[in-house]
């Protein structure tokens, strides 16, 4: 399947070079079983391409599981994540999976995932590197086949100096990185979103479309599909 063909089947607007990089790089990657990290500002759509790697691969009948790591309280992320065992904390009725082990033999997208705590940095890295993890309280080594695709819009390089996040940690999802791009680095695709943004029953001014080409974005697609609202 060709670049054109990816953006039809998963809804993506667009045709700058940058963005038809980035869907080729994701399909290339999609058949290995390569860690794979994007990076990129909010709002530039890195929420769609571990769809591409995971529907590309061969793990496309398995599990596919996206986690924002952002939205768990820090309480609740290793449970969530790793599972545990009934009476293991307070509220802890019975024994619950984690998203590792539910999604075993398929793909989990941890989407910024520079906000884990460094406590559970430390269990996802004992995933990455063994395939093993214990749930919260126990002591029974559970083993896992986990593909991992992993999401930034923050500066990992900058939270390592800052002791945020594990230098060991950000080289196992590093293995191959997806930058995408800002909007205002991709100008040909501003007009064709906003006219989808819009519908077909609208159409843009000569004027609304020099405003919508002036204007830097900030917000990336996002910003731009809520301006069109």
């Amino acid at each position: 399947m060709d670049v054109q063909s990816v953006k039809q089947r998963f809804g993506i607007i667009g045709n700058s070079d940058l963005l038809n990089r980035a869907i080729d790089i994701a399909m290339q990657v999609a058949p290995t079983d390569l860690t794979v990290l994007i990076s990129g500002e909010s709002g530039t759509g890195k929420e769609v391409f571990p769809k591409i790697i995971h529907q590309f691969g061969s793990r496309k009948h398995g599990n596919y599981i996206a986690v924002n790591c952002g939205a768990i309280p820090e309480g609740t992320i290793d449970s969530e994540l790793f599972g545990h065992e009934k009476g293991s904390f307070t509220g802890a009725h019975e024994a619950r999976k984690g998203y590792f082990e539910v999604v075993d033999g398929g793909t989990i997208f941890l989407d910024e995932v520079a906000e884990l705590p460094l406590s559970t940095q430390v269990r996802l890295l004992r995933v990455l590197e063994t395939g093993e993890f214990l749930k919260v309280g126990s002591s029974k080594v559970i083993k896992t086949n986990v593909r991992v695709v992993a999401a930034s819009n923050v500066n990992l390089p900058k939270s390592i100096d800052e002791g945020k996040f594990r230098q060991d940690l950000y080289y196992r999802l590093n293995i191959v990185e997806l930058q995408l791009a800002e909007l205002n680095q991709r100008k040909d695709d501003i007009l064709p979103l906003a006219e989808h943004f819009i519908g077909k029953d609208h159409s843009l001014s000569p004027s609304a479309q020099n405003h919508l080409l002036a204007h830097t974005w900030p917000g990336n697609v996002r910003e731009l599909e809520n301006a069109c609202k």
